[in-house]
């Protein structure tokens, strides 16, 4: 069975950094099309980031655009979000995602298949 653990979330203040991994099991996700999105309370979980298999190619939200960096090791199985700058609108639960027969990246969150259980970051003012 996939899973994807997330982890590294926490409370930071704003300006701060944190760093997400997405750790995935059962399966490797070395070829596929990672993403991560958030949900923050009483809004539409939306698109952060993302990244293809190689790592050649990367995608990014304009709200974290200059800010966040998405990278991954797949002899880990880990992909990583790098988060500099933190702002307090950037509070959300964090998902990771796994698109198992893209080849492109997609902001669309029905073009994954496998998802994390999130994790909470909170930026405080």
């Amino acid at each position: 069975q996939v899973q994807l653990v997330e982890s590294g979330g926490g409370l930071v203040q704003a300006g701060g950094s944190l760093r997400l991994s997405c750790a995935a099991s059962g399966r490797t996700f070395r070829r596929d099309v990672v993403g991560w999105f958030r949900q923050a309370p009483g809004k539409e979980r939306e698109f952060v980031a993302g990244i293809v298999w190689s790592g050649s190619s990367t995608y990014y939200a304009d709200s974290v655009k200059g800010r966040f960096t998405i990278s991954r090791d797949n002899a880990k199985n880990t992909v990583y979000l790098q988060m500099n700058s933190l702002k307090p609108e950037d509070t959300a639960v964090y998902y990771c995602a796994a698109d198992t027969t893209g080849w492109i990246i997609r902001a669309d969150m029905n073009g994954y298949d496998y998802w994390g259980q999130g994790t909470q970051v909170t930026v405080s003012s």
